[in-house]
Formats: structure tokens, sequence, C-alpha cells
């Protein structure tokens, strides 16, 4: 059996449509980048069970949350990311 090459998901795949989605994929514990506002941030979970979210490569901007709900809540520039996920573009996630 030959091997095979996934091919990466593509932008729609990657879009969230709805926050159940987003809530979704953090209940399967995806890991997500995406940029609002020109800025680069990411999702990951912990071994602890928590989930991180922060600008990307800036600790000091981590947050960790206890469920989706609280990550909606996490401040994406001047916006609530519950109030966006449906509009920021998606780079890459899992689930």
């Amino acid at each position: 059996m030959a091997n095979t090459i996934v091919p990466a998901n593509s932008p729609e795949q990657n879009h969230f449509t709805t926050i159940s989605d987003f809530k979704t994929c953090m209940r399967w514990h995806g890991e997500v980048e995406f940029i609002w506002n020109e800025i680069l941030y990411c999702i990951t979970h912990r071994r602890s069970g928590k989930i991180s979210i922060s600008v990307a490569n800036q600790e000091e901007t981590e947050k960790l949350c206890d469920t989706p709900d609280e990550v909606l809540e996490y401040m994406v520039g001047s916006d609530r990311l519950r109030d966006v996920i449906t509009q920021v573009t998606v780079l890459d996630r899992t689930i």
C-alpha cells in the first residue's frame, strides 16, 4: 500500500461557522491558530486539562481557561473572541 499524503484543510474547512462549531472543536481538544486584526493567536490544550489562549509567542498574554466559554471571553485586541470567532482568519485547526 502506497503512502498517501492527506491534504491540509481548505480555508472553508478551517473557518468556524458558529460558536457551537468552535465549542465542539475545543471539547475535542482542537488546536487553533488564527489571525484577527493582523495579530496571530494560538489556542492549545495543556496536560492539566486547561485551554491556553494567547498572542502567538507572547507568554505574558496567555490566559488559561477551564471551558470553551471562558476562552470565548478572551479579548483579541478590543474585541471579545465570542463576538468575532466566525470572522477570524483560521490558519490551521485540528478537529
